[in-house]
């Protein structure tokens, strides 16, 4: 799998934030068919740090309702990366 694939968007929560801080852990939304060692390259490759453990999780869409239709989101797959001691990833660089 190309490595630009592999990585769709970083997930960007309070959590993620407080880990981020204190453990140097950076959470990702990845492709559902990508696996840590793919994952390890791509978060290596495209931001220039170094990757300690990669943790993967499979995430069930909600239910959401519009009125009187029930709806779905998708489901999705979470990547919580460990970064080396001193590494560090900026998403929003000028903020």
């Amino acid at each position: 799998m190309d490595i630009y694939q592999v990585i769709k968007e970083p997930h960007i929560t309070e959590k993620a934030n407080l880990q981020k801080g204190e453990v140097n852990q950076v959470s990702f939304k990845v492709h559902k068919q990508a696996n840590k060692i793919e994952i390890r390259q791509a978060v290596e490759t495209l931001f220039k740090a170094k990757v300690l453990d990669v943790r993967t999780m499979n995430m069930r869409g909600k239910s959401r309702r519009m009125g009187k239709h029930v709806g779905r989101k998708p489901n999705w797959k979470k990547a919580i990366v460990q970064l080396a001691p001193g590494e560090n990833i900026e998403f929003f660089e000028g903020m």
